[in-house]
C-alpha cells in the first residue's frame, strides 16, 4: 500500500508575532516526526521565506499547486497564531481532501500585557469560514504540543485520512456470484459506484479455475513461494503434496489477477461450486492474502469485502483483518459469541505455532484447502459496512477475547458489554451475520472517517457516539 501523504500548512496572521509562529511551525513539525507514523509530509518549504500560510494574495495558487502536484491524501493546517482563515478555506476547499484543524495553546500574556499570539481565537475564525465554504472538517482541542491530547487526535486524523484515501480508491475483485440461497449477500452494485465510486471487478469461478491451472503448471518463483509458506507454517494432516500445489496455485491465481486489475480486496464464491470443479476448497488461499493485505471475505460478501479494506486502511496497513461469522452466544457468558468461519482466518492470528491444513468438515466429498484452530484473543474491534433501502451505515463495536469451548474452523470466542442490545441492532438492520474483526482500536477512526464520506453513518453500539468525542477530548474509555 502506497503511504499516507499529508499536506503541511501551518499557518499565522501578519498582526502576531512572526518570530514565534515559526518557532511552532518547526516544534510541531518535530512533534509530528517523533509519533513514528509511515507518512511522507508535504510541506510549504521554499513556496516563502518562512514556509507558512499567511499571505492569501500571492499564497494560496502556490500552496494548491504543490499539494496537487504531490497529490496529498489529507492536509493539516496548525494556526501557529491567530492564522489566515481565509486562505485556509480556499486551499482546503479547491483541494477536496480531509482537513485537520488545530492549534498549540496560547501563553500567558507578556508582562506589559502583550499578546503574541491568540491561537484559539482564531481556530474559531477558521472553523466558522470552513463551514460557510462547505468544507467537512476535524478538529483537536487547542492544547500545547506536548500534550497526549494533540498526539491521540493527530494519529486518530491519519488512520481516519487513510481510510478515506482507500475507500476513494475501492475495486473489488468479485470471483462467482453469491450462493444461490443466501440473499443475505445482495449488493447493489450500481449503487455502490453512484454513491460511493466503489467499482466491482467481477470474473466467473471459470476464469480462476483456469488462471489457477496455468499457474499450477509452472515451477515459478511466486508458486515456490506459496507452497513453501504452507509447508512451513501449517500442518497437514491429511492433505497430498498434489493438493497442496493446487491450493497454491490459487492463491497466487488469486494474487495477479488482482494486482493486474488494481483491486485492494476480494469477495469469492467459495461454495459449493468452486470444489466441485477444483477438488480444493480457498480457505487457506483466501487466509493467506488476508495477511498479505489483500483482504478475501467469503459467500462473495462485497459489503464484507469493503468492510475489510476499511478496517485495515485505519491501521495504516499494519494489522490483518478477519472475516467472521456471528455463530452462537457463549454456553456460559451471556454477553459472550463465537466468532467463526471455515477455516479463513490468518495464519499469522494462529494460537498454535503449526494450525492445521485439512478437509472441510461440512462437505460430503471433504475438500481440502481449511485452515482450522484458534486465532489470539485480546483486544479487538469488530465492524460491519452495509445498506439497504438506498441508506449505509458501519456497525462498530468493541470486543475482547475470552475462553470457550473447542470448534472446528477458525474461530475465537470473544466478550462485549451487552451482547443482547449487540444482537438487537444486528438483526433489525441492515447488517448480516457477518463481522469482520482487527486486533486494535479503529472505533475513533472509522467513526472519524464517515465525516468524510457523504452518504455512510457511524453507527458505534460500543463505545457510544459521546464516548468516542469525549476520548478525542482527551477522556478515557471505559
Amino acid at each position: 500500500m502506497a503511504k499516507l501523504k499529508l499536506g503541511y500548512a501551518p499557518t499565522r496572521r501578519f498582526t502576531f508575532s512572526a518570530e514565534d509562529a515559526y518557532r511552532y511551525k518547526v516544534q510541531i513539525r518535530e512533534k509530528m516526526e517523533s509519533f513514528g507514523l509511515d507518512i511522507d509530509i508535504v510541506d510549504l518549504e521554499g513556496i516563502n521565506s518562512e514556509g507558512l500560510l499567511y499571505n492569501d494574495l500571492i499564497g494560496s495558487e502556490e500552496i494548491l499547486k504543490r499539494f496537487k502536484e504531490e497529490n496529498v491524501d489529507a492536509v493539516f493546517f496548525p494556526h501557529c497564531n491567530f492564522g489566515t482563515e481565509d486562505t485556509v478555506a480556499r486551499v482546503a476547499k479547491e483541494l477536496g481532501k480531509p482537513v485537520l484543524l488545530w492549534g498549540p495553546r496560547d501563553e500567558a500574556p507578556l508582562e506589559d500585557g502583550m499578546r503574541l499570539r491568540d491561537t484559539q481565537c482564531g481556530l474559531f475564525a477558521t472553523g466558522k469560514v470552513l463551514r460557510r465554504f462547505n468544507v467537512p472538517f476535524t478538529y483537536i482541542t487547542n492544547c500545547r504540543v506536548d500534550d497526549p491530547v494533540f498526539e491521540r487526535g493527530f494519529k486518530n486524523f491519519i488512520a481516519a485520512a487513510n481510510v478515506v484515501k482507500t475507500f476513494n480508491s475501492l475495486r473489488i475483485l468479485q470471483i462467482g456470484p453469491r450462493p444461490t440461497s443466501f440473499w443475505t449477500m445482495m449488493c447493489n452494485e450500481g449503487e455502490l459506484l453512484e454513491r460511493f465510486g466503489i467499482e466491482l471487478h467481477p470474473i466467473t469461478l471459470e476464469d480462476i479455475k483456469r488462471a489457477s491451472q496455468k499457474v499450477e503448471k509452472k515451477d515459478t518463483p511466486e508458486l515456490a513461494e506459496a507452497i513453501e509458506y504452507i509447508r512451513t507454517n501449517l500442518d497437514a494432516i491429511d492433505v497430498s503434496d498434489e493438493d497442496i500445489r493446487r491450493i497454491a496455485s490459487l492463491k497466487v491465481a488469486m494474487k495477479t489477477i488482482a494486482t493486474e486489475n488494481k483491486c485492494t480486496a476480494i469477495a469469492i464464491q467459495c461454495w459449493s461450486s468452486l470444489q466441485d470443479s477444483m477438488g480444493i476448497m480457498p480457505c487457506l488461499a483466501n487466509a493467506i492474502l488476508t495477511d498479505e493485505q489483500i483482504p478475501v471475505t467469503c459467500e462473495t460478501d462485497i459489503h464484507g469485502a469493503i468492510t475489510s479494506v476499511m478496517v485495515q486502511a485505519a491501521t495504516l496497513n499494519t494489522c490483518p483483518t478477519f472475516f467472521a461469522d456471528l455463530t452462537i452466544r457463549h454456553p456460559e457468558n451471556d454477553n459472550g459469541e463465537l466468532l467463526f468461519h471455515c477455516g479463513n482466518f490468518p495464519v499469522s492470528l494462529s494460537v498454535e505455532d503449526k494450525p492445521q491444513l485439512r478437509r472441510h468438515f461440512l462437505f460430503d466429498d471433504h475438500s481440502p484447502g481449511t485452515h482450522e484452530g484458534e486465532i489470539r484473543g485480546g483486544s479487538m474491534t469488530l465492524a460491519r459496512f452495509d445498506g439497504d433501502h438506498g441508506e449505509y451505515s458501519i456497525f462498530l463495536g468493541k470486543a475482547k477475547g475470552i475462553e470457550g469451548p473447542y470448534t472446528r474452523g477458525s474461530y475465537v470466542w470473544v466478550e462485549v458489554n451487552d451482547w443482547p442490545l449487540w444482537e438487537e441492532k444486528l438483526v433489525k438492520g441492515p447488517y448480516v451475520h457477518h463481522s469482520v474483526g482487527i486486533h486494535a482500536n479503529v472505533i475513533p477512526a472509522l467513526y472519524e472517517a464517515c465525516n468524510y464520506i457523504p452518504g455512510l453513518n457511524p453507527d458505534p453500539v460500543d463505545p457510544t457516539e459521546e464516548e468516542i468525542k469525549a476520548w478525542l477530548r482527551g477522556s478515557d474509555l471505559k
